[in-house]
């Protein structure tokens, strides 16, 4: 059978996470990447062997060796290349969030639905191997009935500056970081539906680079009694802190993403590179290896090109990517009202922020 041929649009983290998960996946290949910068396309497809760059994303989803559109550009531009590629007739894999708003979204289902092309939304965190073992944890009914969930997605800011600039990125830390712990909560518990989110955000280190929040916590109650306490941070020095703890009615279980299946490393001088987000390495650091498999990138990449090559529904979908999207929005207003949101929330904000900055908004 002949390869799957992947289209990405983007050059920096995100592109570059997809790129190296997908080498990893046999049937699988990158033909093409598209980026404004030429200098950024050509260094990109030349640091993962990719036949074709450009500067046009049209260039990409119109490819006759195109099967699949990995959108990781700047979340503003999701809805346009997701739409675009859908309308080609490819199929779309978009990295969280899915938009940036409920009508953007239902657009993008909309064009998917109507070309016949699967939505794939790509939330790694349900293919970690060690979140997915707590998934199996459930089902074996170690646990009892699950009723809370809690995760932790927290360190000291984004990569690219447009994350930085809330008329780009749409919001601060929650909407960067929260909508990861959301679907994760939500895909953990069987994806119930949510009944309420009470969030709390605040801006406490970097009010000089963002009008967003770099704090926050939420919130979520959901259809038969458990609950999400979901804390996201731009906040946190000394790199990534990514766990979940679940408690059940018999059992409870925890477990971090990076730390638990990392080394225990002491440095007096420092070295490269310890894990994403990592910043200094001197002194004490948890130096992870396998960072694209035990992150849940091949393990997301694999499924999704398994789904394209047989017709089967992807576990996370673009209904998924719509659901968090509204537990976000509903977060940002309930942390501007002080209040207990109830969902359905369908506001016809832009972006999240915009419901917590109000009019001030950009």
């Amino acid at each position: 059978m002949a390869s799957v041929g992947i289209g990405i649009i983007g050059s920096q983290f995100a592109a570059d996470l997809h790129a190296q998960a997908l080498a990893q996946v046999p049937g699988a290949a990158v033909v093409a990447v598209a980026s404004p910068t030429a200098e950024h396309a050509r260094a990109f497809a030349e640091r993962h062997g990719i036949p074709r760059w450009f500067t046009d994303y049209r260039e990409v989803v119109t490819h006759p060796q195109v099967d699949v559109v990995s959108v990781c550009a700047p979340n503003d531009l999701h809805a346009p290349l997701a739409l675009a590629a859908a309308e080609a007739g490819k199929h779309v894999i978009v990295e969280k969030p899915l938009c940036l708003n409920l009508e953007e979204a239902e657009a993008v289902l909309d064009a998917c639905r109507r070309r016949g092309v699967l939505l794939m939304y790509a939330e790694q965190l349900c293919f970690a191997p060690r979140y997915q073992r707590m998934r199996r944890l459930i089902e074996e009914d170690a646990l009892g009935r699950p009723y809370l969930v809690r995760h932790v997605g927290k360190h000291f800011g984004p990569h690219s500056a447009w994350f930085w600039d809330v008329s780009r990125s749409g919001g601060g830390a929650f909407f960067d970081m929260g909508c990861h712990g959301l679907e994760l909560a939500r895909w953990l518990l069987g994806k119930p539906r949510a009944m309420s989110v009470f969030a709390h955000m605040a801006t406490r280190v970097h009010g000089e680079r963002t009008r967003g929040e770099d704090d926050a916590v939420a919130v979520v109650e959901f259809e038969g009694g458990a609950t999400a306490i979901i804390e996201a941070s731009w906040a946190r020095p000394g790199g990534l802190d990514d766990r979940v703890e679940i408690y059940g009615t018999g059992g409870h279980t925890q477990g971090s993403l990076h730390q638990g299946g990392a080394l225990l490393t002491y440095s007096l001088h420092g070295y490269g590179y310890a894990g994403e987000k990592s910043g200094d390495t001197q002194g004490w650091t948890f130096t992870v290896y396998d960072e694209i498999w035990n992150g849940g990138y091949v393990g997301e990449m694999a499924h999704f090109i398994r789904c394209i090559r047989h017709g089967l529904k992807p576990l996370e979908t673009g209904e998924d990517g719509l659901a968090v999207l509204e537990l976000c929005l509903a977060a940002y207003e309930s942390a501007r009202t002080d209040r207990k949101v109830a969902l359905p929330f369908l506001p016809r904000a832009r972006r999240p922020i915009d419901l917590l900055l109000g009019a001030s908004a950009p």
